[in-house]
């Protein structure tokens, strides 16, 4: 291991009677788990011995925090089939499949997208988002399906990542929601943050946030669903499900922002990035691409709808 970083920090008194584990993970921008982690290893010293995770803070406690080296991942290529969309000498739009996560992290340490390309791409991939995430301009979740575009090298990422910056990228998905929509299109313009409660959430909050707006368009009133095309103005993490819940119709299927009894066939929300379009680096032209919305996406598609006229007769 390699020199620890080290951290002092003093409870204020308005904090004071917080879970160590809480407190702690809100100011060193780590998980709970990983807090809870480093205080059952030993990282974690209040007034110099080792704290307990549900230990409650106290005002003037002063707690050292010691910070290990990350574990670095080595992304290897691995042949895994991948649907490229398009492909050219500077970008490949790939089409990934529902439970596929995009870079490898702990806990998916392989068998992700990163990984499929290094092997198509025989590793020819920009490098601005390091080693464990050559190439990705952007990310979608690892259980929403659908389009996102991917850098052959830094020329391209770099005019990739502008593009989104201005919002002048194109970026239409499709979800399935809870609940009905008196109007036929709307906005929501609120801004997404980190969860003070639970650092691995988003949520919308005022306090340390991004602006976020997405528009949206109802496609097909189902029964105690909605189909909904939805158009990205901005790409915060998790934006379309922290949006869509704090209007009340949260994504069907969504573990995390859903209701606590899940939709289980669905293994995820029901969400697909169908349409993505943007400004070539090297030609200036624009190209769009649509993707077909996939098989568990249509079936629930129509036993909403067969459900609804079941209803109806």
């Amino acid at each position: 291991m390699g020199k620890l970083d080290r951290l002092e920090l003093i409870v204020p008194l308005e904090e004071a009677g917080q879970r160590a584990d809480r407190w702690i993970s809100t100011q060193v921008q780590l998980s709970r788990s990983a807090v809870q982690k480093l205080c059952t290893e030993g990282f974690i010293l209040s007034n110099g011995k080792p704290i307990g995770k549900n230990q409650r803070i106290q005002a003037g406690e002063k707690l050292e925090i010691s910070l290990p080296d990350p574990v670095l991942l080595d992304a290897v290529p691995q042949n895994i089939p991948v649907e490229i969309v398009y492909e050219d000498e500077d970008l490949l739009v790939v089409n990934k499949p529902k439970g596929m996560v995009v870079h490898p992290a702990p806990g998916n340490p392989d068998g992700t997208l990163v990984n499929a390309l290094l092997y198509h791409c025989q590793g020819r991939l920009s490098s601005i988002n390091g080693v464990i995430r050559p190439g990705i301009v952007h990310r979608i979740d690892k259980d929403t399906s659908g389009l996102l575009i991917v850098a052959k090298n830094d020329e391209a990422h770099a005019d990739l990542a502008q593009q989104i910056k201005e919002h002048s990228f194109t970026r239409l998905y499709h979800a399935v929601v809870y609940g009905g929509f008196p109007q036929d299109n709307g906005t929501v313009n609120a801004p997404i943050g980190r969860d003070p409660n639970d650092r691995i959430k988003m949520c919308v909050i005022q306090n340390h946030s991004r602006p976020a707006v997405t528009h949206y368009q109802v496609l097909e009133r189902l029964d105690g669903f909605t189909n909904l095309e939805l158009r990205l103005e901005t790409g915060r993490t998790h934006q379309i499900r922290v949006h869509m819940a704090y209007i009340g119709h949260p994504v069907a299927g969504d573990p995390v922002y859903g209701p606590k009894k899940v939709i289980a066939y669905l293994k995820g929300q029901c969400l697909h990035a169908r349409t993505i379009g943007f400004i070539h680096p090297r030609s200036k032209k624009y190209l769009e691409f649509t993707s077909d919305l996939p098989q568990y996406y249509r079936e629930f598609l129509e036993s909403l709808r067969k459900k609804q006229k079941r209803g109806f007769s």
